[in-house]
């Protein structure tokens, strides 16, 4: 029988707890005709064992999270629901395997290795594919978008895999919405199509709004036009925003809806209101700006280091842990993902890795014992605070900003305790003032070198700038400890232990071609988080397999060479 789910889309108390649960094993009778003698070629046996370890590993500790899931169902009203925990292992197979929810779907019913992962038997029924479009809902709505992962990472840490407080490396990449990229036209025109659609749709549209329906609903836009026609199409649609908008405001039904406040949001964007003259189309968008109607939650960013990479979506956070050992070749990877948190696409790296720390916090994990991250990360508020909380940041200290000719800040001692000065040729400063800026509570320091010592001094072309009688410098007030680390940047040591960090670029990698980390398959922020923590949890889970199929193989080295 197949669960309907229309019903169960609009309303979540229509669908109660399933009345049975599954067993504690997979069906011995099943389970056996995966046990393959030797001769089966490798890569059959790999697969079908991957299934018995799901079956006997993963989805009893799924189980053990199954309080959690009934809350997001009525306890005895409605149809029972297809088990919750069986639905979690489904998404998890999914991004093992890079399968849709029809394939998904298909699988549970037709594949023996599915039933048998999920401890099916065999009169049991399976789901209709939309049924895992509300499950996830229900993940979302009662913010448990990281069950699948933060079980895994538990299990890992229980069975030592992960230590509580290990060393780690972090970086990220971005993630493109699921989206088209629209100009501002476009953009405009499809946002007014949108909100009276949702009025047409709930009888609310006004009378006498014909002509907007013909206007935006009705007709499409001819891209070959010339660039007069379209810029006035342009200005033809911000000003019916702004009529829409004035027409619209004095009515609460109408201007409480999310379509309404979306095309405000829009206008504001893309227009400003000049009183002497016509409306004007903003010169350049502000951060945050909605790129597309359908999914106004991406947004669009670039990468400062290189010119041609810009994206529309969002960033995430991946960390992972780092053996203290290389690995010899062929051995697979004892390192295992502690935390993918997804940011907005603009939001800095330094603010992604407060998020990572709270993230570990949450699920269990001690801050890293070492973190090695690229310099985007690495600020003296950030190594102090690394410094007072007893662990260590890894990583390369921003430049100074260069002044041209003249010596930069880096080229000075600088004691910002003492608060003195040695400049290249030795000689201290003989001022020094504190500035602090009462808006903000930003504090720094200024350091001068009179005239006379400058003026005799024989780097002074080196060192003052043209124009100028001495030499100041400004540094912040943890300026010491970016000084430190870029002398500790120079030094073998140093780069040796950096190269630890460099392993996070085969994991993305990884994570961007086995399981689809840089495309996102749903809409909004929430379902991508999701979409991240599930990619985690299904990363991970292949990562355990294979490291305990390899010691099995140093373990039962015959048994191994028969299974080849």
């Amino acid at each position: 029988m197949r669960l309907g789910y229309s019903l169960a889309y609009s309303w979540s108390e229509t669908m109660s707890l399933p009345r049975q649960s599954p067993s504690a094993q997979p069906e011995p009778e099943l389970a056996a005709r995966f046990e393959s003698p030797p001769g089966i070629p490798r890569e059959i046996r790999r697969q079908a064992e991957f299934f018995l370890f799901f079956a006997r590993t993963i989805f009893p500790l799924l189980e053990t999270f199954r309080e959690r899931l009934e809350r997001l169902y009525c306890p005895d009203n409605g149809r029972p629901a297809w088990d919750p925990v069986r639905l979690l292992g489904v998404l998890i197979l999914q991004f093992v395997l890079r399968l849709g929810d029809r394939q998904a779907a298909e699988a549970v019913q037709y594949d023996l290795r599915w039933r048998l992962a999920l401890h099916l038997r065999e009169p049991e029924s399976t789901f209709h594919p939309s049924l895992l479009v509300v499950f996830r809902d229900r993940l979302v709505d009662s913010h448990q978008e990281s069950l699948a992962f933060e079980a895994i990472l538990g299990f890992l840490v229980e069975q030592g895999w992960i230590p509580r407080r290990s060393r780690q490396r972090l970086d990220s990449t971005h993630v493109w919405g699921l989206l088209r990229v629209m100009s501002r036209l476009e953009r405009s025109r499809e946002t007014l199509r949108l909100w009276l659609e949702d009025l047409e749709a709930h009888e609310l549209l006004p009378p006498g709004w014909d002509h907007y329906w013909q206007r935006y609903v009705e007709s499409k836009l001819d891209h070959r036009a010339g660039v007069p026609a379209l810029e006035a199409k342009l200005a033809e649609a911000g000003q019916d925003m702004l009529s829409i908008w004035q027409e619209t405001s004095s009515d609460w039904q109408l201007a409480s809806r999310d379509s309404f406040l979306l095309l405000q949001q829009v206008f504001l964007e893309n227009y400003e209101i000049d009183a002497n003259g016509p409306l004007k189309t903003h010169r350049a968008q502000p951060t945050g700006a909605v790129q597309n109607p359908h999914e106004p939650e991406a947004q669009w960013s670039s990468k400062s280091t290189t010119r041609d990479k810009s994206w529309i979506g969002y960033k995430v956070q991946v960390a992972e842990t780092v053996q203290e050992e290389a690995r010899p070749a062929g051995e697979p990877t004892a390192n295992f993902l502690t935390a993918l948190t997804t940011q907005d696409a603009p939001d800095s790296d330094k603010a992604g890795l407060a998020l990572v720390l709270q993230e570990q916090q949450k699920m269990g994990l001690a801050p890293p014992a070492v973190l090695y991250a690229d310099g985007a990360y690495i600020s003296s508020e950030a190594l102090a605070q690394a410094l007072q909380e007893g662990r260590q940041l890894k990583g390369p200290a921003p430049a100074s900003p260069d002044r041209g000719k003249v010596f930069t800040v880096e080229a000075f001692d600088v004691q910002v305790e003492e608060r003195a000065a040695v400049c290249p040729a030795g000689r201290r400063s003989t001022n020094c003032c504190r500035l602090e800026t009462k808006s903000t509570g930003k504090v720094e320091y200024r350091f001068e070198w009179n005239n006379l010592i400058c003026k005799s001094c024989p780097l002074h072309a080196q060192c003052v700038s043209p124009g100028q009688k001495h030499r100041t410098i400004v540094v912040r007030e943890l300026h010491s400890l970016l000084q430190a680390r870029r002398r500790e940047m120079q030094t073998d040591e140093f780069q040796q232990e950096m190269h630890r960090r460099n392993g996070i670029e085969g994991t993305q990698s990884e994570l961007v071609r086995a399981y689809g980390l840089r495309r996102a398959r749903y809409r909004g922020k929430a379902k991508v988080r999701l979409q991240n923590y599930l990619i985690g949890a299904a990363c991970n889970i292949r990562r355990l397999f294979r490291r305990l199929q390899w010691e099995l193989a140093q373990t039962c080295p015959r048994t191994a060479a028969l299974a080849g």
